[in-house]
């Protein structure tokens, strides 16, 4: 039987803002216990820097504004301003983005986890057994937004050069 995980202090927001310069973009942190049902990520956008306006079908994202300011972007139904503190609710199947103010936006993400990605058959509503699609977080430019093709040779943004977060 699987002993459960303890309980305990992952990070300290204030360490993990503090030790990135505030120019910078990128993963702060992840969330890295194995055994657990939720993801969680410490994003740091850089000023001006921003994710694209998209839609996430399968996924409610809960984001906690930890510091700086910024936009959330909905698409044609506009913007609503950001600052620390704000606690957003991203539902599924909504359009969604971010974007930095002058001086960065730091956030904390959680959702729920995906599962790794395996191979099965298609069911009958179209959907691969075995779970969902892999999260493309390392994926994401930290600076423009874009998501970067798939492929692990995958290192740098083709569309501002910023180097993607480690996989």
């Amino acid at each position: 039987m699987a002993v459960p995980p303890e309980a305990s202090v992952l990070a300290r927001m204030s360490d993990l803002v503090r030790a990135m310069p505030a120019e910078r973009g990128g993963a702060l942190w992840r969330l890295a216990v194995q055994e657990r049902q939720l993801d969680a990520n410490v994003v740091r956008l850089a000023p001006g820097a921003g994710v694209a306006v998209h839609v996430e079908a399968d996924l409610d994202v809960l984001v906690f504004v930890v510091s700086g300011q910024g936009r959330l972007e909905t698409g044609d139904a506009g913007s609503e301003a950001l600052e620390a503190g704000c606690v957003v609710w991203l539902p599924h199947g909504a359009r969604r983005g971010l974007v930095a103010g002058p001086h960065g936006l730091d956030y904390l993400t959680v959702h729920r986890r995906r599962p790794g990605m395996t191979i099965g058959r298609p069911t009958a509503a179209g959907r691969e057994q075995g779970g969902e699609p892999a999260c493309l977080l390392d994926r994401v430019c930290p600076e423009c937004g874009r998501l970067a093709p798939e492929g692990t040779e995958v290192r740098y943004c083709a569309r501002c050069g910023t180097a993607l977060p480690e996989r």
